[in-house]
């Protein structure tokens, strides 16, 4: 594998990506140098962290990934549920007659 001939500074790649340092910050933690995250230490004690091209790649597959874990429907916790069913018993046997109540 060739070595890395450039680095993209966090704020160029969240431009170039279309989302927050923020978000790229926290996807980042979980990357490691093998992966393309690097630090980069500038003058005045200034760091910030660098991607190189297989970096970029990893932060979107990463980002892929927790999305997908993200959007899983999460379950009504049990008071809500049960809400609608105390709503459903309230009306007796009949169901139409509850959806008339509203």
């Amino acid at each position: 594998m060739a070595a890395p001939s450039a680095v993209f500074t966090i704020a160029r790649a969240a431009e170039m990506l279309g989302e927050t340092e923020d978000l790229l910050d926290e996807i980042a933690d979980q990357l490691e140098p093998e992966d393309g995250c690097l630090w980069i230490y500038d003058t005045d004690e200034r760091v910030t962290l660098g991607f190189t091209m297989r970096g970029i790649e990893s932060l979107k597959g990463t980002h892929r990934r927790s999305e997908a874990v993200s959007v899983r429907p999460t379950p009504p916790s049990a008071p809500a549920a049960l809400a609608g069913w105390i709503r459903r018993t309230d009306c007796g046997s009949s169901w139409s007659a509850c959806r008339r109540r509203g």
